[in-house]
């Protein structure tokens, strides 16, 4: 089994999840700093560990008129702000090899995150790896479980394993995302942690024409299915009012619903991995 080392925490199959939560990408210092606050709150009364994580650019939006977010310099001083404040490791989004280079010269990102879409990308696999940062790879709506094994020793040859594999659905017909859950499992045999992600697994990929959709409201079930199996951690974007938010809004949670379903989540977490 694989440990990924913070300066506080480790993240590992077997150990208590970690929390990797935030908005879906970042709107504005104020915004952000109020997630984070609220979120490091909450997981320190509760006793679970947190990554922050924001995108600065959502450059896969399905209309050329929806909102992208920031630029990487202004992300990066948010993002140094967040880290600076609460002491919490930092993930955010890379989608080309020069995005990767400039955040190789800087200490703010703890985790480069590979969107889903580009999780075969050889070159930006690479990119990735060669920063020695922390990479943690969506799995591909289109893979099976087994086909991540190729995305690990693409990046082993870059002789970094501090490698993290998020599943956040499968596609099933058009606009719609199911979930295998054997695949956890399955996944879990190449020993890197498995993040599950709830609240891209209920989104509905273009479902909305020139927007996705998404069914927050099964968000609760899915977690404790994937904390019944036992997860190294859970991915969930949340926002203060997602019916408004400028990207993925309906499969954001609401911060407000936050708290509770954490606590619920604890309690699975704790069976499935004999700590109750």
């Amino acid at each position: 089994m694989i440990n990924i080392n913070f300066k506080n925490f480790s993240v590992s199959n077997n150990l208590p999840f970690v929390l990797i939560a935030g908005p879906c990408v970042i709107e504005n210092e104020k915004h952000s700093m109020m997630i984070a606050e609220e979120l490091y709150k909450m997981c320190n009364e509760i006793g679970i560990n947190l990554i922050f994580k924001s995108s600065f650019d959502k450059a896969n939006r399905s209309s050329i008129k929806s909102e992208r977010g920031t630029t990487l310099e202004g992300a990066l001083r948010i993002f140094e702000k967040i880290k600076n404040d609460f002491n919490i490791p930092i993930l955010t989004d890379v989608h080309n090899e020069d995005q990767c280079k400039k955040l190789n010269q800087d200490n703010t990102i703890d985790i480069l995150q590979i969107p889903a879409f580009l999780c075969r990308q050889t070159d930006l696999l690479l990119a990735a790896g060669k920063t020695n940062k922390i990479i943690n790879v969506k799995k591909g709506q289109f893979l099976s479980p087994n086909d991540i094994k190729n995305i690990f020793l693409k990046i082993e040859t870059t002789n970094n394993n501090n490698i993290m594999i998020t599943e956040r659905g499968t596609s099933f017909g058009y606009n719609t995302l199911i979930n295998d859950f054997k695949g956890l499992d399955i996944m879990k045999q190449f020993k890197y942690p498995v993040i599950f992600d709830a609240t891209h697994s209920v989104q509905q990929p273009g479902g909305m024409g020139d927007k996705s959709g998404g069914q927050r409201e099964h968000i609760p079930s899915l977690c404790k299915a994937a904390t019944s199996i036992g997860v190294a951690g859970l991915f969930l974007e949340t926002h203060n009012d997602p019916d408004n938010a400028p990207s993925d809004g309906p499969n954001m949670i609401n911060i407000k619903d936050m708290k509770k379903l954490l606590i619920k989540l604890k309690k699975f977490d704790d069976i499935a991995k004999n700590n109750a």
